[in-house]
């Protein structure tokens, strides 16, 4: 399976659960009465809370937890599927539709796990192969992600967790910057440290 097949424009389900949800919320609101004395704005109940931010509904992934992601990404979609015996769980953020209809991928962050990825270098050929990179043109820079090892290039950073586990994140390099993808890859990470 191709990534970019990936890039659909398919609607997930999640979407049509959440509009769903809303026009039932709309119609219970447009039920309720209001006196007709009612005329002026009244302040709504003190257990009214905002909606949560998106730090707070970052949530997990695959065991692992998504502390940090940029501001502005678009609606939540999750995968799950299976290349080359290495299994992927991946959110993916989408911003749309634009006037045409499709969605843009603003930020992904993945879970890879298989008997293949022995380490860093073995997670980096096997995405080699998977993302179709030509060996040795991929400009890769060493980092730190966490207290993990990984190679990050621009829009892309990917890191070894322990023997058969890796994570990967890529971003809008159009819309965000490389601190944005850094600072989510360092947020997303084994909710039980590896070991």
């Amino acid at each position: 399976m191709s990534r970019s097949s990936l890039r659909s424009r398919v609607v997930p389900s999640a979407r049509r659960i959440v509009t769903g949800s809303a026009v039932v919320l709309a119609a219970l609101g447009a039920s309720a009465t209001v006196p007709a004395s009612a005329s002026e704005f009244t302040r709504p109940p003190a257990s009214f809370t905002a909606p949560p931010s998106i730090e707070q509904r970052t949530g997990t992934l695959d065991g692992f937890v998504i502390e940090h992601l940029p501001e502005g990404i678009g609606t939540p979609s999750d995968f799950e599927y299976e290349w080359e015996d290495v299994s992927f769980h991946s959110r993916v953020w989408e911003t749309g539709p634009d006037p045409e209809g499709a969605f843009k991928v603003d930020l992904t962050v993945k879970t890879l796990r298989g008997e293949r990825l022995t380490d860093l270098e073995a997670v980096k050929d096997f995405l080699v192969e998977y993302e179709e990179k030509e060996p040795g043109s991929w400009q890769l820079e060493p980092v730190k992600v966490g207290g993990y090892d990984g190679l990050f290039a621009g829009d892309e950073v990917f890191y070894f967790i322990e023997p058969g586990v890796a994570a990967e994140v890529t971003i809008d390099h159009e819309r965000f910057t490389d601190e944005d993808v850094l600072d989510t890859a360092a947020g997303f990470h084994p909710e039980q440290p590896a070991g």
